[in-house]
């Protein structure tokens, strides 16, 4: 197996909304905001190499918004999922497989692009990847998510044939090395990858932990459906990993891609930040 960081760019959202509860003199120091309050954050993707597949985890916003729609989360950066896979070796058509951890649209914007008068997968050769309970949640969204479910994100997923539901139960392998952990505090069981990459367990924290600041337990987003329910899944996955050493990948983090953590008298907390692409130096030390 093989791991390589994807970076679609970065975009901004309020500070408010993204650390919730959590007084701005604190969080303004973790991640500083604008004068409109709007905080930069990573859509950071993974690609797993892993025989002959090539897995994408997650592919951002994508570009074939409006102007208006872009006014709102000023997109920006010169990163892309081309240029990124590109620095890497690979190009969009030799993805096999499209992982969507969920189908909130700074998630799987990038899995549809125009072309020409209409939608059309990004990803032409591979398969995209849901599971039925998110799905079904994301097509009849309540109010307070609609704003987050697009149906020209998702329905032509469906129509281009190559939509499959993930089988896999909570902690069941959905491929070799690769199993699902369901969460269900930020949205309907959103899907986290828990990768064993050469004996060491790296978890894709999606949105359950956007960010290292997130790690506290407290700080929990104001976008999350069962605020209560996170707080408990970040409570369970957290101490599972610093009890076994695993490294957390965080997708919105605007500076920190990955970490290890240790138990202190105050909880769980970081131990160690460093790229991804440093993971196999870390491991042999």
């Amino acid at each position: 197996m093989k791991l390589y960081t994807i970076n679609a760019g970065y975009f901004k959202l309020d500070g408010g909304a993204m650390f919730g509860v959590v007084p701005k003199t604190m969080w303004n120091k973790a991640n500083p905001a604008d004068d409109s309050n709007m905080c930069s954050w990573a859509m950071r993707c993974l690609l797993i190499v892993h025989g002959n597949q090539k897995i994408l985890v997650d592919n951002g916003m994508g570009t074939k918004q409006d102007a208006k729609f872009f006014s709102h989360y000023f997109p920006h950066g010169a990163d892309s999922i081309e240029k990124s896979l590109a620095e890497h070796g690979f190009t969009m058509d030799d993805i096999t497989d499209v992982f969507l951890t969920h189908l909130h649209f700074d998630h799987c914007g990038g899995s549809i692009v125009r072309d020409g008068d209409r939608l059309a997968p990004a990803f032409k050769n591979a398969t995209y990847w849901s599971n039925r309970e998110h799905w079904a949640s994301a097509l009849n969204p309540n109010e307070r998510e609609k704003a987050s479910f697009l149906k020209e994100n998702i329905l032509p997923i469906e129509q281009s044939g190559r939509l499959r539901f993930v089988e896999a139960a909570d902690n069941e392998e959905w491929m070799r090395d690769i199993r699902i952990r369901y969460v269900n505090g930020h949205t309907d069981s959103m899907m986290l990858p828990q990768l064993n990459y050469n004996g060491t367990t790296l978890l894709f924290c999606a949105d359950l932990i956007p960010s290292s600041a997130h790690i506290s337990l407290p700080w929990v987003m104001a976008y999350d459906m069962r605020p209560l329910d996170t707080l408990n899944e970040k409570t369970r996955l957290l101490n599972e990993a610093a009890a076994n050493n695993w490294v957390l990948f965080f997708e919105h983090d605007p500076k920190n891609e990955c970490c290890t953590l240790q138990q202190t008298e105050r909880g769980v907390r970081v131990k160690e930040i460093f790229p991804l692409s440093e993971i196999d130096s870390k491991l042999a030390n």
